[in-house]
């Protein structure tokens, strides 16, 4: 009896432990990215330029440029060195396996300023020596013609910044989905802006 007992007690504080271990929270997102202020926006350096589409990828990243400015929350900059976070963009078509050119960089941009509601956005290269695995820095390829293969839906993929090789590192948040790079809405954009909301919250409930 005095065993059954003691085997009855310890299958309740097994229960117990494994209900407690999956009451608990996980962690939206760390600190450091909900204090990030800076963000450069970039097209995948992996992805090619489709010839039926060759403006999509970068329609998409003006697309989730605006939608960030809109929101208001970061200010957009041009280098690696200077951005908090690092999102890259790619546009799918719906194919696992497409026909690209390869070899094109899509990232190198002329100096330019625009006037927005919460101050302006500047692009192009600030002069500083580029930061190992930029993906703004000047790069010499030729064009190639390849066989891209990848996800047939938009994707919108967080990194941190402020290092050398930022992409090489592990995402700190992934969003894939159907035209979830397409303007005006940017389903993309507005899911991350949801999360920092939640991951905020989530973050004062346990100061």
């Amino acid at each position: 009896m005095r065993h059954r007992i003691l085997a009855a007690s310890l299958g309740v504080l097994i229960c117990c432990g494994f209900a407690a271990g999956k009451d608990k929270k996980r962690v939206l997102l760390p600190d450091d990215v909900l204090e990030a202020r800076t963000v450069l926006v970039v097209i995948d350096p992996d992805a090619g330029i489709s010839p039926e589409s060759p403006n999509a990828n970068r329609a998409a990243r003006e697309n989730v440029e605006q939608a960030l400015m809109k929101w208001g929350r970061f200010e957009l900059v041009t280098d690696v060195s200077s951005a908090d976070l690092v999102i890259t963009v790619r546009k799918g078509n719906g194919k696992m396996a497409q026909p690209t050119i390869g070899g094109i960089p899509q990232n190198n941009r002329p100096i330019i300023f625009q006037p927005t509601e919460s101050g302006g956005r500047a692009g192009g290269s600030r002069g500083t020596p580029p930061t190992s695995g930029d993906p703004t820095a000047p790069r010499n390829s030729d064009p190639i013609p390849q066989v891209e293969v990848g996800p047939r839906d938009d994707m919108f993929v967080v990194y941190r910044g402020k290092r050398e090789n930022a992409l090489e590192a592990a995402s700190v948040w992934r969003y894939s989905g159907k035209g979830a790079l397409n303007s005006p809405e940017v389903p993309a954009v507005d899911a991350f802006h949801k999360l920092i909301v939640e991951a905020e919250k989530q973050q004062n409930s346990h100061p």
